[in-house]
């Protein structure tokens, strides 16, 4: 059973799976891969329940903190260190993790419980002053801009604690506890704001995910990919997330930590690195990735720390897919056997495969283009558009009808609203595992990264084609060609599987049109979904631009109609099939 501390805080040791709407996906996660026998560190977490008590009273409840310190003395047990003193120190990450999985939109706190004192400890335990220094830093810099919302330089490698420290006051105006047991209090109340962030409101209403679900906080012991050489941290896919392709895909860096590699400031190596420097690691790593991608049915995306040359797991989630991958994933588990034709289908969207079928750059189109950067492909598809440098501009020029790409030297989680409004994104630095690469993947939108340094922002104002499949941008618009669902054999695969489970019969627009149907192109308000029952009355069939999105569909589905025709069929019949589902579950 569970070791609850009191109402809010429980540990998460893998002997029992408690609900992931209670302790968060990152949480159930470990409990998960605990109960499985895999190498993670020790954890608690602080449940959903709290955030939401925390957001409607403004405070943390009082028995809270309580619970607290009986989760770190758990946590002491455990690790065989102690929390904020002690020649052996206990160091945590704080870290958000939503029932429903919204990477790169919450906030992290890493190496928190460090202070002057435990600096030296640490350096003391490790031998390697450098790397406790370094530690000290990053939390300072965490800490700063998480829960101080500070926007502060770089604290220079090089300074002392005092002036890191002085710098940091200057810029926020108040000092840093040196209690741990302080700094992790604030950690949690700065990861529970994120929760109603403008970024995570943005992208709760983009993926049609409400609001008020809160958010667990884990509290995980550090394990450090930055103490030296046989060290790293990095990111696997258990599968390719941008074309489907069966290798494990990934990225490491040595001697960094997990920040590192998401916030794109450094660009990793290929995972084959870590093949290479630690090849037993390696072997471990492929082997707990096919593990948990047949445990979950599902391609997984798992970070890992290496500590001394030891792996270790910190979290494991279904992985975000460009439309590509999602396509091929879904049918290659179903050959495999991990999964039925149904469950295929609901893992395929209708818009997924609406931006599969968009126009991609024509044969020959590139071939005497200029090309003005080249980079990493983070999430296929053709961009075209202008250029802008910032996520305001991009969403206010969006707003006004102008297709405008996204520039920018990296990006995090306050760039998500320009991102959401962008065709394209570019980005100077950072690998496919980046803040970039993972949220664009998500949305769908054609992305590139890695750029090199100031690559990108000379393109401002640039009218620009971006090509995520080949990670080229070119000079001006290039030609494109439309792409046919009958050719490729995953869309046509699925296209059987959804005919005959659709509640309706879709039709192409190109073929033969039944006779009384209904064209909503000629009609007055035939575009507006909210206008469609009205309209539609007692026909059966229908067609026009407003079928060619979801709303339009589902209207028109709730009017009764048995056959839509379409510019393409399988974005129709999986609206349906998902409609259908959605209206059994709350029947």
């Amino acid at each position: 059973m569970t070791t609850f501390f009191g109402k809010w805080v429980l540990a998460i040791d893998g002997s029992d799976l408690p609900a992931p709407d209670l302790i968060g996906g990152k949480a159930w996660s470990i409990a998960r891969m605990r109960e499985l026998g895999l190498n993670v560190p020790p954890a608690v977490v602080v449940t959903t329940a709290a955030c939401v008590a925390y957001l409607e009273s403004g405070a943390l409840a009082d028995d809270l903190v309580d619970e607290l310190k009986l989760g770190i003395e758990w946590l002491e047990r455990q690790s065989g260190r102690t929390f904020g003193h002690g020649v052996a120190p206990l160091l945590v990450s704080v870290r958000s993790g939503a029932a429903i999985s919204m990477p790169g939109m919450m906030d992290t706190v890493l190496n928190l419980g460090i202070n002057d004192a435990t600096e030296r400890a640490l350096a003391s335990a490790t031998g390697n002053a450098a790397f406790a220094h370094d530690t000290h830093r990053r939390f300072l810099e965490f800490y700063a801009r998480i829960v101080h919302q500070a926007t502060i330089k770089d604290l220079d490698p090089m300074g002392s604690t005092e002036t890191w420290h002085a710098a940091i006051a200057a810029a926020t105006g108040r000092p840093l506890p040196e209690s741990a047991h302080a700094q992790l209090r604030d950690a949690i109340v700065a990861v529970f704001d994120s929760c109603n962030s403008r970024r995570a409101r943005r992208y709760r209403k983009h993926h049609n995910l409400p609001d008020g679900l809160g958010t667990a906080v884990t509290i995980q012991a550090m394990v450090f990919g930055n103490l030296n050489h046989q060290s790293g941290t990095g990111v696997l896919f258990s599968r390719n997330p941008l074309n489907g392709d069966r290798m494990p895909y990934g990225e490491y860096l040595h001697c960094a930590q997990g920040e590192d590699v998401v916030s794109g400031r450094a660009t990793p190596e290929p995972l084959s690195a870590l093949g290479a420097t630690l090849p037993q690691v390696y072997n471990e790593l492929l082997a707990a990735a096919t593990l948990l991608e047949r445990d979950s049915a599902d391609v997984q995306d798992i970070e890992f720390t290496v500590q001394q040359g030891e792996l270790f797991l910190l979290q494991s989630r279904s992985a975000k897919r460009a439309p590509p991958a999602a396509v091929r994933f879904a049918v290659d588990l179903v050959t495999e056997g991990l999964i039925d034709e149904q469950t295929a289908l609901t893992r395929v969207t209708a818009e997924q495969v609406r931006i599969l079928l968009q126009p991609h750059l024509a044969t020959g189109a590139a071939e005497s283009a200029e090309v003005l950067a080249t980079g990493e492909p983070a999430c296929q598809g053709v961009g075209i558009g202008r250029v802008v440098a910032s996520a305001d501009e991009a969403e206010q020029r969006a707003a006004n009808g102008e297709s405008v790409v996204l520039a920018r030297a990296t990006t995090s989680p306050e760039d998500v609203h320009g991102m959401i409004a962008s065709c394209a994104v570019i980005t100077d630095v950072g690998g496919s595992t980046s803040h970039a690469a993972v949220v664009s993947r998500s949305l769908g939108v054609p992305c590139i990264v890695g750029c090199g340094e100031g690559a990108v922002a000379q393109l401002a104002g640039r009218e620009v084609t971006v090509d995520g499949t080949s990670g080229k941008v070119y000079a001006e618009a290039l030609e494109r060609v439309t792409p046919n669902e009958i050719d490729d054999p995953y869309l046509s695969q699925l296209t059987i599987w959804a005919r005959a489970r659709s509640p309706i019969t879709a039709l192409s627009k190109d073929g033969a049109i039944p006779a009384g149907t209904l064209d909503l192109n000629a009609v007055d308000g035939g575009e507006d979904p909210q206008q469609i029952t009205r309209l539609i009355g007692a026909t059966k069939c229908v067609m026009g631009r407003a079928m060619e999105s979801d709303s339009g569909i589902e209207a028109a589905l709730g009017a009764g109609v048995e056959c839509i025709v379409s510019e393409h069929i399988l974005p129709t019949l999986l609206c349906a099939i998902h409609h259908g589902s959605a209206d059994n579950a709350e029947g």
